[in-house]
C-alpha cells in the first residue's frame, strides 16, 4: 500500500489543518515534527526511545547512507527498517540538501551532481534516477525527488536555471519511481524557486502537474530572514494541492513550526532539537534553557517544570549539568529525549487546538510563555 492522505479538520481562523498520512508502516497524525536520523539513528536515541516519546516517523538521508554503510549492506539487511529495528514510517531526503551543504565538494550538470565524499574524498555521481534507486534499497516509505537547494542570496538567473533543472530532474525521478519502486513506497515532488515568488509559482505549477504522492517546499531556512521565510511560505503553501501532504523541509524551531503549520504545512523536520541537546540546551515552555550553565549547578528542579517526559520526571538540572560537563553521554541522551518530546507534545497540542478552532489562541499563549513576544 502506498501513501494515502486523509484531511480531518481545517482551522476556522487560519490555514492550519489536521490530517492523517496512512502508510504501510503505520499512520502519521499531522501536523507532525519528524526527528532526524541522518545515518539511520537519531543521535543517542534507540528506536524504543523514539516509540516511547511518541515519534511516528523519522527521517534518514540518502547521500549519507549511500556512503556508510553502503547499499550492499542495506540490501542484505532488507532495508533500513530491519537494519535499525524501526517498524514505523521512514522518510528519506534524496541528497538534494547536500547539493547545498557540500557546495565546495560538488559540481552540477544536467545529468546530475558529482560529489566528493566528505569522508575520504572519493567521487560519486548522483542522478535523479540513482537517488530513487538508493531510496528503493533503503526501503523508504516516503522518498524525495532529487533537487538542488539554492542559497537564499542566489541571484534570479541562477535560481531560475536551477529551478527549471530541478523540474526536469523531478520528471526523470518520477518516471524511474513508477517503474522500479516497491508498492509501499511513495514519492514527493519538491518546489524550489528561492526567494522569488514568480519562480515559486512556476515551480509549483510544473511540479504539481506530475502525480506525486505529496509535495515539499525546499529552499527555505537556508540563510534568509525569518520575515522572508514566512512570506515565501505563506505564498507557496496555498498553491499546493489540498488533498496531498505538504512538507516544509528543514525547519525545527518552535516558531518556524508554528508558522509552517499555520500556513497549512503538514510535516517538518530539523536536526535542531538533537543538536542543541548535545550542546547542553533544552527547549522548555519558558524558552531555551542552557543547562550547561553554572547557574544550574545546584538546581534540583526538572529541566521543564511543566513537562512530564521521562527526563523531567526523573532527573534534575543539576544532575544533567554535571553529566554534560563531565562529557558523559547520558547528559546528551536525556536532553535529546526531552527536546524531541517537547516538540512532539507541542504538535499534539497544535492538533488538538486545530480540532477546537483555537490554533491562533494556542500560538499566542505559547509565544508569550516562550518569549517570542
Amino acid at each position: 500500500m502506498g501513501l494515502k492522505y486523509e484531511l480531518i479538520k481545517k482551522d476556522k481562523y487560519s490555514n492550519a489543518r489536521v490530517g492523517v498520512i496512512h502508510t504501510s508502516h503505520g499512520d502519521i497524525p499531522t501536523p507532525i515534527f519528524m526527528p532526524v536520523g541522518t545515518l539511520g539513528t537519531v543521535k543517542t536515541m534507540t528506536p524504543e526511545d523514539l516509540d516511547n516519546l511518541g515519534a511516528k516517523i523519522i527521517l534518514a538521508n540518502t547521500y549519507h547512507l549511500y556512503l556508510r554503510p553502503g547499499m550492499d549492506i542495506m540490501r542484505k539487511a532488507d532495508g533500513l527498517h530491519k537494519f535499525m529495528n524501526w517498524d514505523k514510517p521512514i522518510l528519506t531526503d534524496s541528497g538534494g540538501f547536500q547539493v547545498f551543504s557540500l557546495a565546495e565538494n560538488r559540481s552540477i550538470s544536467e545529468d546530475g551532481v558529482l560529489f566528493r565524499s566528505h569522508i575520504d574524498g572519493s567521487k560519486h555521481f548522483f542522478t535523479p534516477e540513482k537517488a530513487i534507486s538508493i531510496q528503493n534499497d533503503i526501503g523508504s516509505d516516503i522518498m524525495m525527488s532529487f533537487d538542488e537547494c539554492v542559497d537564499a542570496n542566489a541571484d534570479y538567473d541562477y535560481v531560475k536555471d536551477s529551478m527549471e533543472r530541478t523540474v526536469r530532474w523531478a520528471k526523470r525521478g518520477y518516471d524511474y519511481h513508477k517503474e522500479h519502486s516497491k508498492p509501499h513506497q511513495s514519492l514527493f515532488g519538491i518546489v524550489q524557486g528561492g526567494m522569488f515568488k514568480d519562480l515559486r509559482e512556476i515551480s509549483v505549477n510544473k511540479t504539481t502537474a506530475m502525480d506525486f504522492d505529496g509535495f515539499s517546499i525546499g529552499g527555505l531556512s537556508v540563510g534568509e530572514t525569518k520575515e522572508k521565510m514566512i512570506e515565501i511560505l505563506n505564498f507557496t503553501t496555498p498553491l499546493l494541492p489540498e488533498d496531498k501532504p505538504r512538507y516544509n523541509m528543514g525547519v525545527g524551531t518552535p516558531d518556524y513550526l508554528f508558522e509552517s503549520f499555520e500556513a497549512g504545512i503538514d510535516m517538518a523536520d530539523c536536526v535542531l532539537p538533537t543538536r542543541i541537546a548535545r550542546n547542553g540546551t533544552a527547549l522548555t515552555s519558558q524558552g531555551k534553557l542552557v543547562v550547561r550553565n553554572a547557574a544550574y549547578k545546584e538546581d534540583s528542579r526538572p529541566v521543564d517544570e511543566e513537562c512530564d517526559c521521562y527526563t523531567c520526571r526523573n532527573y534534575s538540572r543539576a544532575y544533567i549539568r554535571h553529566l554534560l560537563n563531565a562529557n558523559e553521554i547520558l547528559g546528551a541522551r536525556l536532553l535529546t529525549y526531552h527536546n524531541l518530546y517537547f516538540l512532539l507534545k507541542m504538535c499534539e497540542n497544535i492538533r488538538e487546538a486545530i480540532m477546537e478552532d483555537r490554533f491562533l489562541e494556542y500560538k499566542e499563549e505559547f509565544y508569550k510563555k516562550y518569549g517570542y513576544q
